[in-house]
């Protein structure tokens, strides 16, 4: 699985939360309005992942979507808990 990487030129780090998910999919709509929520009351912000630009993530997580992770570890898919993405973030 490829994460986006630092640009050391810009001066940024990969986003810790990846929402991977597809157009035309209301629960990924779902997902990120929940994770909209919390990147305004942690400042945590996230990146999107289109599976179906990526033969090898459409294969993995075809019928999961969306699917969320926090620092690379699966939080959860279909509904995903706010509760559990700020447990995970909090853990660093």
């Amino acid at each position: 699985m490829d994460l986006p990487t630092p640009d050391p030129a810009e001066g940024t780090a990969a986003p810790r939360v990846i929402l991977y998910g597809r157009a035309g999919c209301h629960l990924c709509d779902q997902a990120r309005t929940m994770l909209e929520r919390v990147r305004e009351d942690t400042g945590e912000a996230f990146a999107e992942v289109d599976i179906d630009a990526d033969a090898r993530l459409r294969e993995k997580y075809s019928e999961l979507v969306p699917v969320v992770t926090v620092d690379g570890v699966q939080q959860g898919y279909w509904r995903i808990e706010s509760a559990r993405v700020r447990a995970a973030l909090a853990q660093r």
